[in-house]
């Protein structure tokens, strides 16, 4: 985020990297985006993601839906 940014309040999508427990800001912003509704999700309230899919999520319904879709996909071993 530079100067202008600051000064004309432009908001602007951070990219993260999501970990356990945790998530780093790689580029700055103020919010990211759901993965699946495409929902601005500020930094400040980012509580669901996925480690496996570096994915943010905007509930935690959302989080379950997409684990679910996610696990009906993967192939049985």
């Amino acid at each position: 985020m530079n100067r202008f940014d600051k000064l004309f309040g432009i908001r602007g999508e951070a990219q993260v990297r999501y970990l356990d427990g945790e998530f780093q800001v790689v580029s700055a912003g103020e919010f990211v985006r759901c993965a699946v509704t495409g929902q601005k999700i500020d930094l400040a309230d980012l509580r669901y993601w996925s480690v496996e899919l570096q994915e943010a999520y905007a509930t935690a319904d959302i989080s379950l839906q997409r684990y679910l879709e996610v696990s009906r996909n993967r192939p049985q071993t």
